[in-house]
């Protein structure tokens, strides 16, 4: 995580294995708001995803569907990887109680999905911005590192720019 160090002035944060933010970046704090404030289940990001409608405002809603599938299908190989028994399975298992639409995807048995590398965010201040999200990852650990830009010259480029100099400074007083 001391990569994170050097990518201070980005628009990157750190997840672990069950999409639980990790570490952000003051822009992306801006971006996405304070991921890192969780405890218990909904530290996980899929957990959110299904239980609290307000993780889904910053994203594009003509992607809310596909974002489902994959978090369940993200889910479904955790729970493969971990094994019954596994903070993965317990997760799906409350997941499956506690959401339909998550229930009805898993019973797809969908898996491979993955996420798009163009993400589509809906930010409160500076509107729709469609960024590129390139992802690193460490096995050893289970971590992943997500780094968003935007193409140089295009208007997500302009409106990205004031979240990466500003970070929460400017958008202290949005609802995250």
């Amino acid at each position: 995580m001391r990569v994170m160090d050097g990518l201070a002035d980005n628009t990157a944060q750190v997840m672990g294995p069950l999409g639980e933010t990790l570490l952000q970046t003051p822009s992306a704090v801006a971006l996405l708001g304070d991921q890192t404030q969780y405890t218990g289940n909904a530290r996980s990001a899929t957990f959110r995803w299904f239980t609290d409608p307000a993780a889904r405002e910053r994203y594009d809603p003509a992607e809310h569907s596909t974002n489902s599938r994959v978090n369940v299908a993200l889910l479904r190989a955790a729970v493969t990887r971990d094994g019954s028994g596994s903070h993965a399975a317990d997760l799906a298992d409350v997941l499956l109680g506690t959401s339909e639409e998550f229930a009805r995807l898993r019973d797809r048995h969908e898996v491979g999905l993955r996420w798009s590398d163009t993400k589509r965010f809906v930010h409160p201040r500076v509107g729709r911005l469609d960024l590129y999200c390139q992802l690193l990852l460490e096995p050893d650990q289970g971590q992943s590192l997500l780094i968003f830009t935007a193409t140089p010259g295009t208007e997500s480029h302009e409106k990205l720019a004031p979240l990466t100099v500003l970070g929460t400074d400017q958008f202290a007083a949005d609802p995250e």
